[in-house]
């Protein structure tokens, strides 16, 4: 397969695949699954970067230095974005924003035309990633891929939830949110045209994508999981990260022979 094909194909199927999953969570009745599925996820993105992404930019770049950099920045850049949008929807003390179970029982600004439209604007950036490691290697691509559908199933889960909530039926929730999913495959082309003469941008593109994954993982996933304090569940969560680092790793033995 060309490079393009990889890129079409994983970000096709990769989106299309996430939005399944999460409409089967969302919609069906296995939502107990989902606190599994962010445990998994976040392994999977911890995996991912730093067992290939980093690797490889740093093989990539002249200064190990600039890598970590772009790293360093990326997290601070996430964190004002995600506060500038949790801003943008609070206008006092007591919102969505900071009530972990508001989002079931107020719709306040976060419209379901907002969500599909942060929603896509996501997925774009998720086909770029995607395209500049497939333009890197292709195990790092299928890498990449692996780990940004293992953590946008929870988040599509998130935004069934508020779909639904803002008086969407399931089948148009399932329509917009499958539309949006192709967002990843423009991202992807539009990545595999304008970074093929642009490699240079190939190392602090992929900086700055392990430093969102980082983010996401450290900041949105990892502190819904103290919420859950026994043992049992402790060492479930223990488990699945164990096992989604482990797919990355056997991933990438896997295609590297």
């Amino acid at each position: 397969m060309s490079v393009l094909a990889w890129i079409i194909a994983a970000s096709l199927f990769g989106g299309i695949l996430s939005v399944a999953c999460a409409a089967l969570f969302a919609l069906g009745a296995r939502a107990h699954w989902v606190g599994g599925l962010v445990s998994y996820a976040i392994g999977a993105l911890l995996g991912a970067v730093f067992l290939d992404m980093l690797p490889e930019a740093i093989r990539l770049s002249t200064s190990i230095t600039a890598v970590s950099s772009t790293v360093l920045f990326g997290i601070l850049l996430f964190f004002t974005l995600e506060k500038v949008l949790i801003w943008r929807h609070c206008h006092h003390d007591h919102c969505e924003a900071h009530e972990p179970h508001a989002a079931t029982a107020h719709d306040h600004g976060r419209s379901g035309a907002m969500v599909i439209v942060g929603d896509t604007f996501h997925n774009f950036i998720d086909g770029v990633i995607i395209a500049a490691a497939f333009l890197t290697d292709t195990h790092l691509g299928v890498v990449t891929a692996l780990a940004i559908i293992a953590h946008e199933i929870p988040q599509e889960v998130g935004d069934f939830a508020v779909l639904l909530h803002s008086g969407y039926s399931k089948a148009r929730a399932l329509r917009m949110n499958l539309i949006s999913s192709f967002a990843t495959v423009i991202g992807g082309m539009l990545g595999y045209l304008t970074l093929q003469t642009m490699q240079s941008w190939v190392p602090s593109l992929l900086a700055l994508a392990a430093a969102s994954m980082i983010y996401v993982a450290v900041a949105d996933l990892i502190p819904g999981l103290h919420k859950r304090t026994s043992l049992h569940d402790t060492l479930q969560q223990v488990i699945l990260i164990g096992l989604g680092i482990g797919t990355v790793a056997l991933t990438g033995s896997l295609l590297a022979e």
